[in-house]
């Protein structure tokens, strides 16, 4: 198996105070409510374990994290390692009651860390880092592509990108991160 990037390795880059980290460990599947099924859903996802984040956030539960992404739909993350098919794992969780997806390869995943991130990301999204809380969750767009932004704490933000924008989107991060570092 490759990366998004195209090796066989997850890629680092140390910009700065900045690092861009590939994550190719974490597994990613999209958990939708079918209609009238709220409430069993929120059962069965408790009872899992699984967090249902309100709009605009993220948790995480070990072994499992999500983020909301539209009105009754959730990305869920876990390891890879104990995750590899989560979508068989959410189905056998939740049955009927949701439509799931895997999405682990539709995306790419880059961690960035640093004492202070706004800088590099007022350049590139709409989104004002300094006044969203740790957990916020939003789609966001950053270098013409569609990305979904998890701010994890005051010095971590998990960005995904379509997979096949995968060395555009690596990119716009280290021209972005060269100007501020």
């Amino acid at each position: 198996p490759m990366s998004a990037l195209g090796h066989d390795t997850a890629r680092t880059l140390q910009v700065g105070p900045y690092t861009i980290a590939e994550r190719v460990d974490v597994a990613l599947g999209s958990l939708a409510v079918r209609r009238g099924r709220d409430a069993e859903l929120a059962t069965k996802a408790q009872a899992a374990g699984i967090p249902l984040p309100p709009a605009a956030r993220a948790e995480t539960r070990d072994p499992f994290a999500a983020f909301w992404v539209t009105p009754d739909m959730w990305f869920i993350e876990a390891l890879i390692a104990s995750h590899e098919d989560i979508a068989a794992d959410l189905k056998a969780i939740f049955g009927d009651t949701a439509s799931i997806t895997e999405q682990t390869d539709a995306w790419v995943r880059f961690d960035l860390t640093a004492p202070d991130l706004a800088p590099l990301l007022e350049r590139l999204s709409n989104t004002d880092l300094h006044r969203v809380p740790a957990g916020f969750a939003s789609r966001t767009v950053i270098d013409h592509l569609g990305c979904y932004l998890i701010k994890r704490s005051a010095t971590e933000v998990t960005l995904y990108g379509p997979r096949s924008s995968a060395a555009s989107l690596l990119h716009a991060l280290e021209v972005a991160a060269q100007s501020v570092a």
